[in-house]
């Protein structure tokens, strides 16, 4: 049972959560103490194992039959696991969710806020954004919004691998992520999420499933996750030239395997490697500003 739970959640894909939390947390923090506040800490160890388990449990419930299509589900050596069904499994992704409200709750009364005297703002401001993962989370694979099934909402709600990163940061500046950060970063999901879905689109087709994927085709999907990631770095360049410049291996990334013979499928694969390591830079660009404050 532990060995499925794991497989669910998908441990490849768990930085995918967790990684915007280090992200938000670096540039938030003002002081080296501030890295390891009970606030950051909270987010991180919610949204590393609770969070994935809550996100993909949800999708797998509600997909339980189109998954029999699914290459990536079928299979022993299969890399992400199929919904075996059970009150067990179904009780434990609720229990996920509850405690995510829960977390919300508590940055809400102030119970996890940096500080002694933390601005009210803060503090629910946390709990707006850990609220807002939760309702799209669920919003995207359970009926009656399905938005997976809704092009292009598929795509445009998948901006919620965002939202740790936003609340991290409220929760150790104390006040809203510049604007152009949760840009770069929801047009930057919104591409990655579009990408994978590249590789379900014979699957999705014939089990009768939209999304911007089956709707595009394979060579368009991978233009408009170019331009999507395109957009990410030119507003993260406004920030910071640096962050921009780093962020634009994406739209070069979706270029090479469109003028190549790499397939898709093959290179879905290589994103936890690449995502972590653009994910490490950023991180200690934050930490060395932290470090130098």
């Amino acid at each position: 049972m532990l060995r499925y739970l794991l497989k669910l959640s998908r441990p490849r894909f768990w930085l995918y959560l967790a990684g915007p939390v280090l992200v938000g947390v670096a540039y938030g923090a003002s002081a080296p103490s501030d890295l390891f506040a009970p606030a950051g800490v909270a987010l991180f160890a919610y949204f590393l194992l609770p969070a994935n388990v809550y996100l993909y449990g949800i999708n797998d419930v509600f997909d339980a039959d189109i998954d029999e299509e699914n290459p990536k589900k079928t299979g022993e050596e299969a890399p992400e696991a199929r919904f075996r069904g059970g009150t067990a499994v179904t009780l434990l992704v609720a229990l996920c969710g509850l405690a995510g409200f829960a977390l919300a709750g508590a940055f809400a009364v102030g119970a996890l806020a940096l500080g002694s005297n933390p601005p009210m703002g803060a503090t629910v401001g946390v709990a707006v954004w850990v609220v807002a993962f939760l309702l799209l989370g669920y919003a995207y694979s359970a009926p009656p919004f399905r938005l997976k099934t809704v092009p292009p909402l598929d795509s445009v709600s998948n901006g919620l691998y965002v939202l740790p990163g936003a609340a991290a940061y409220v929760a150790l500046a104390g006040r809203q992520p510049p604007a152009l950060a949760v840009v770069s970063g929801w047009l930057w999901a919104m591409a990655m999420h579009t990408f994978s879905a590249i590789p379900d689109i014979e699957p999705d087709r014939r089990a009768g499933i939209r999304t911007t994927a089956t709707v595009l085709g394979e060579r368009r999907t991978l233009a408009y996750c170019g331009v999507c990631w395109l957009l990410a770095a030119g507003a993260f360049g406004l920030l910071d030239i640096r962050a921009g410049a780093l962020l634009l291996l994406y739209p070069l990334f979706a270029l090479g395997v469109a003028e190549t013979d790499v397939s898709v499928s093959r290179a879905y694969w290589w994103f936890p490697a690449i995502n972590t390591l653009v994910g490490m830079v950023l991180t200690l660009g934050g930490l060395w500003g932290v470090v130098r404050g």
